[in-house]
């Protein structure tokens, strides 16, 4: 299986990513089946990483086979819906840094920016979890799969990468 990863660097050997702040899955190294999305992201970092130093950065889209016979023996865990389930895993993730699922890989949708509203709202005890899962049914999301341990990561193989184009970073 084709995964993309989009960045403003070339990542030949990815890595667990850390950071203060929560994500859907927890730390690790995120991908996509869609190669669309990962080019967005991409533009964002580099759009991000741009302001930062005031020079334009490339928009960078890492390509890597998954070999799934690699991964068979790892504890994986797929989310296919945004479901309770779901909402309850992103939800500790993105709440409690010290928190540790246990999974090797974790696959499902992908917080974006309107599931992440939705989140928010939940965290701050606005909504109801319920009401949440209801809320996300009428929301197109895309998906993720977050490779959590080093053991996960030597299932994936760098492939190539390649430049997004005609996005001017600015307009993120």
């Amino acid at each position: 299986m084709i995964l993309y990863h989009g960045s403003n660097m070339v990542i030949e050997k990815p890595r667990i990513i850390t950071q203060e702040k929560g994500r859907d899955f927890g730390f690790g190294f995120y991908t996509t089946t869609i190669k669309q999305q990962a080019e967005r992201w991409a533009i964002r970092t580099a759009g991000l990483r741009s302001r930062i130093t005031d020079k334009n950065e490339n928009a960078v889209v890492n390509v890597y086979e998954f070999d799934e016979n690699l991964a068979k023996g790892l504890n994986t865990k797929s989310l296919p819906n945004a479901d309770f389930e779901w909402l309850e895993l992103v939800i500790k993730c993105r709440s409690d840094l010290d928190f540790r699922h246990g999974f090797d890989i974790v696959s499902g949708k992908i917080a974006n920016d309107n599931v992440g509203e939705t989140l928010q709202y939940v965290i701050a005890g606005i909504m109801r979890k319920e009401d949440a899962v209801e809320r996300l049914r009428f929301e197109k999301i895309n998906n993720q799969i977050c490779f959590c341990t080093q053991k996960a990561l030597e299932s994936i193989s760098f492939k190539e990468s390649y430049i997004a184009k005609n996005v001017n970073w600015r307009d993120f």
